[in-house]
């Protein structure tokens, strides 16, 4: 019976997220082997959630969530105020667990549309295509606190902004409530300060009506000494005067040589 021998085994490669990391932190230019996942484009508005009194309507480097979907929400929500759909750009994910590390967003007309000319089957009229090469953009990133950061913000469109009408009317509601809000702070902070400064004031001449009172005390003890010294002095003047008056009686009674 003849043994038939099997194939070597084949194996096959692990594949890992590489995780390119530097001074910055995870930048844009970086991002050629994560994973990506440009097909997705976020239109939902139920993500969109409203703007509390004193929240920034725009995103800033260094602004934090507490979570990716805080952050993912928040810049959806941005989108549709200023006039834009959100396109899932790219992700980077940890070698070790799989987890997110950081999350790039964009406008939905970033980059252009590739030419698929003679690629798949004869000549076809192409499409209108969606994307103008806008750069608009934003990264996420994963810090060591857990909380995710705004690492890079881009905020100019090469193309028209469209804002629909109740999302207009919603950013018009927010910024005046945000007005409001910023108008209680300062009328709340200067309500604060008047309280202070009264306060103060009444500090002030509580230390004037003590002062007031050592000063007339002292000039009473001055003129009570005065008073006390002149008695004095007069006295020893006095004094002086009847042991003068005494001291020239008794010269006088001295009696002269006697003639011989």
């Amino acid at each position: 019976m003849t043994r038939r021998r099997l194939p070597p085994p084949v194996t096959l490669p692990c594949i890992h997220t590489v995780v390119n990391e530097n001074a910055d932190g995870l930048e844009i230019d970086d991002w050629n082997s994560g994973d990506s996942e440009e097909n997705d484009i976020i239109e939902e508005k139920d993500n969109t959630e409203p703007v509390g009194p004193g929240e920034a309507l725009e995103p800033y480097v260094g602004m934090e969530f507490e979570s990716e979907d805080d952050a993912r929400r928040f810049y959806n929500a941005y989108a549709r105020r200023i006039g834009f759909v959100v396109r899932i750009m790219q992700r980077r994910r940890s070698e070790i667990d799989g987890r997110t590390l950081a999350r790039r967003l964009g406008c939905n007309k970033q980059g252009f549309s590739p030419n698929l000319k003679g690629k798949i089957g004869p000549e076809r009229k192409p499409r209108p295509s969606a994307r103008e090469g806008c750069k608009a953009t934003i990264l996420f990133k994963l810090e060591k606190t857990g909380k995710w950061a705004v690492t890079r913000f881009v905020k100019d469109h090469n193309h028209p902004l469209v804002v629909n009408a109740s999302d207009s009317e919603f950013t018009n509601v927010a910024v005046s409530n945000n007005h409001l809000f910023n108008h209680s702070l300062l009328k709340r902070d200067k309500d604060k300060k008047i309280q202070e400064l009264a306060r103060e004031l009444q500090r002030q001449e509580g230390l004037c009506a003590a002062y007031r009172e050592r000063l007339v005390n002292l000039l009473s003890n001055i003129e009570s000494q005065s008073d006390h010294m002149s008695e004095k002095i007069l006295a020893i003047v006095e004094n002086v005067r009847k042991a003068e008056a005494e001291a020239l009686d008794e010269a006088l009674k001295i009696p002269g040589p006697t003639p011989e």
